[in-house]
């Protein structure tokens, strides 16, 4: 029987409540099991506290929302800010990756305002491509796997572009029904909430994520509160019709038919 796990590979602390809490609350809900990697240990997202002082509060904090999500944490691999698409990076997820062997990968948007979104995209994406081809680093090492894979790619924070072009998705998920807990699992996050009150005025942290909620449902055209995916290209990771998403999610996860005519006709 096929494994039925889903690995939340993101950037930073909060990163994953923000834009994918929600959808995994409700694929554990569906018996999914689930896994949780940022990538970056939240080390500049403090205008007071040394780097080793945050990276530690914050690897704390994301281990308690984990802990509400019901989700395996997975520790990080770079600082903020020095998170590349390098050989070592990607070797280090492919290990993870063999070793959760998920069905389902969430990632970031490879479009996003900062580029550690982007190089974290770009990293989960090779390492599950790469993860069944024995010739491809992998620390520590780990057996490689001949699963299928299916990459669905979440809205960019702030559901723009870098360029500022509004972004919109192919399918979503209503998460009406556990809003109070993504929120929980975000509001862990402490020190992000009084970081980002500092460097970007977002004086109402949680508000925002539930202002974004809210847009994703008005945009799905169903949902009063949902979270957006774009599901990658099947090649070289799954079958042409694979969406494990929907088929787990049933009526919670709308496919948009216009979105995909439109992939149809270029």
């Amino acid at each position: 029987m096929t494994r039925r796990a889903v690995l939340a590979i993101a950037a930073h602390p909060d990163d994953i409540e923000f834009m994918m809490a929600g959808t995994l609350i409700l694929l554990r809900r569906a018996g999914w099991e689930l896994h949780y990697l940022n990538l970056a240990d939240g080390s500049c997202g403090t205008a007071t506290e040394s780097a080793r002082s945050i990276a530690a509060k914050r690897l704390r904090e994301a281990q308690a929302a984990c802990r509400l999500l019901g989700a395996r944490h997975w520790p990080p691999i770079a600082k903020d800010l020095q998170l590349y698409h390098t050989t070592e990076t990607v070797a280090r997820v492919v290990a993870v990756i063999r070793k959760v062997r998920p069905r389902i990968i969430l990632a970031q948007s490879p479009t996003d305002y900062m580029e550690d979104h982007i190089n974290a995209c770009r990293i989960a994406v090779t390492a599950a491509f790469a993860q069944g081809m024995r010739n491809f680093p992998c620390r520590p090492r780990v057996a490689p796997t001949g699963d299928e894979v299916t990459v669905y790619h979440a809205l960019p924070y702030g559901l723009r572009d870098p360029l500022r072009r509004r972004l919109r998705a192919g399918q979503y998920v209503d998460i009406g029904g556990v809003l109070a807990d993504k929120r929980a699992a975000l509001a862990a996050h402490a020190s992000q909430k009084e970081w980002l009150d500092v460097s970007q005025g977002l004086d109402a942290y949680l508000k925002t994520m539930e202002a974004m909620s809210r847009e994703v449902g008005r945009m799905s055209g169903r949902f009063r509160y949902a979270e957006g995916w774009r599901r990658r290209s099947h090649l070289g990771f799954s079958a042409a019709d694979s969406d494990p998403l929907g088929a787990a999610l049933g009526r919670l996860c709308r496919v948009d038919r216009r979105y995909e005519s439109e992939l149809e006709r270029g």
